[in-house]
This record gives structure tokens, sequence and C-alpha cells, in this order.
């Protein structure tokens, strides 16, 4: 088992990994529209079936890897707003990064800020060399995110199982 780290902070937010604590909070965020639209239905509908994603999808990662799905508060409330984190993705080669935020937090920087943190950890205290992220076509915000971020499209592709066409976009270490 990795050793998980208790959190990391930027200017404005705590990325703090995601528990069983987290699952009401979850339940809202797997059900707002944008994830429901751009991401999908995760089938979470209840807070016992938010807990059972925590245990079954998330907390298995972070312990085989040390890093995962981060809650992102906001640091002057400890708000949740959000999710942020580094992804052993069924279907996909390597860790991919995703982020998530409620709508009311949505065109604020939180996603920009709090995913800068999760890409310099993933390549610098993770050690990663490569990082992967994925989006629909129709989500542009997302794609313009990961442009700033300084990922580079590569290609569209379908994960088996998955009718849906995705953007695969890539940042090798060195380009940043």
């Amino acid at each position: 088992m990795k050793t998980i780290p208790l959190q990391f902070e930027t200017e404005r937010l705590r990325l703090i990994p995601t528990s069983v604590d987290d699952a009401a909070f979850i339940l809202e965020l797997l059900n707002s529209p944008n994830w429901l639209q751009y991401i999908g239905d995760r089938n979470v509908h209840t807070l016992e079936e938010a807990l059972s994603y925590i245990q079954d999808k998330m907390t298995p990662q972070l312990k085989r890897l040390g890093y995962g799905n981060f809650t992102v508060c906001l640091k002057s409330t400890n708000q949740k707003i959000g999710i942020c984190g580094l992804y052993d993705r069924a279907g996909l080669e390597g860790i991919d990064i995703g982020f998530a935020f409620l709508p009311q937090f949505e065109k604020n920087g939180f996603a920009f800020e709090s995913a800068k943190m999760v890409r310099d950890l993933a390549l610098n205290q993770f050690n990663l060399n490569e990082i992967s992220a994925i989006t629909t076509e129709a989500n542009i915000a997302s794609q313009n995110l990961l442009a700033k971020l300084g990922f580079q499209f590569e290609k569209k592709f379908f994960i088996k199982g998955d009718a849906e066409e995705l953007m695969l976009f890539k940042m090798v270490k060195e380009t940043i």
C-alpha cells in the first residue's frame, strides 16, 4: 500500500483524498446536470450507493497507487465544491486526469486551479512521465481547460463497451 497524502493546498482550495465522509457530496455531484451530460450516469442515486461508489471505485486505487480522487474544498469555508484527481481508468492506457464541480462553482477558475495542482503532483511528486485526459466533443469547457493546462489533442476513440466517441488529450513531462 502506498502512502496516502493528507491534503494538498492551492491559493484558494484544499484537496483531500475522497473518503466515505464525502458520500452526500458525491451523491450530489454525480447527479448534477453537467456530470450527467458530459460524464454519464453512474447509477448512484442513494447515499448507500454513493458510499459503495467511494469504497469500490475510489478508495482501492488510492490505496494501491497513493493517488486517486480528491475532494476539492474552499479553504475559506471548507465547503466541498468538486473533485479532481488522477485515475487508472479501465479501457484507457496510462493515468488520466479528471475534474468536475457543482454548477454553482463552475466558471470561477477552481477547475484550473485544482487541475494544475494535480497535474504538477502527477509529474513531480507521483513521478508520472505522461498524463492523459478524456472528454466528449461537446464539452468545450473541458477541452479549453485541458489546452490551458498544456495538454495536446491526440485522437478520437471509443472505450470498449461505450457508445460515445471521446477525445484523448496527452501531456508528456518534457512539454511543461
